[in-house]
């Protein structure tokens, strides 16, 4: 069986689909759904996004240097999908998905998605320019969970909450769980 050589092209895949709401000085507000996103550190806590500058909410984000990345679930699925290929410039995504619009808890402008169980508050570094997407560097300022998945001893259960992922085209529910951090190097 032998390989095929394809163009450069990214298939890093699965990825997060995330939705990623924000809102300009004058209180207009969008979503859009982004898969080009990850963690770039860990202390200070950062991530980037990566958007191309034709989006409806891209100038929301340039202008106020802020946006919240809320993180997806089975039951916001079909959210994620329709704002990936609607605009905002068409239509109110918000009020068409039935997604209700958070306070942020150290953002002046962009809103939380209400329904997704992280919300992570995110103030922008840095813009770099790099062809079809601009990358949005950005300091993690805050993460607001939904206390349903706390258990009793304080534990976040985030694997319960129903993430998906996207993989070249296809959302997918994560599937069972093969192991935890070093169960492979673990002594029995």
């Amino acid at each position: 069986m032998g390989k095929q050589i394809w163009k450069p092209g990214n298939m890093l895949y699965p990825l997060p689909a995330v939705l990623v709401s924000a809102a300009d000085q004058e209180g207009e507000s969008g979503i859009l759904t982004v898969a080009w996103t990850g963690t770039v550190c860990t202390n200070p806590a950062m991530l980037y996004i990566s958007v191309r500058p034709e989006r409806h909410t891209y100038p929301m984000i340039r202008k106020t240097g802020e946006f919240v990345v809320n993180l997806t679930t089975e039951k916001l699925a079909r959210a994620a999908d329709w704002c990936g290929v609607r605009s905002g410039k068409d239509i109110d995504k918000w009020k068409a998905m039935h997604l209700t619009k958070g306070k942020a808890s150290k953002l002046a402008y962009a809103p939380l998605i209400e329904e997704s169980p992280v919300n992570i508050e995110c103030q922008v570094t840095e813009v770099k320019e790099l062809g079809s997407h601009h990358m949005f560097l950005a300091r993690v300022l805050a993460v607001q969970v939904d206390e349903a998945y706390m258990k009793k001893n304080g534990k976040f259960e985030l694997n319960e909450t129903g993430l998906i992922a996207y993989s070249h085209g296809e959302y997918f529910s994560l599937g069972k769980d093969l192991g935890r951090f070093g169960w492979s190097v673990k002594k029995k």
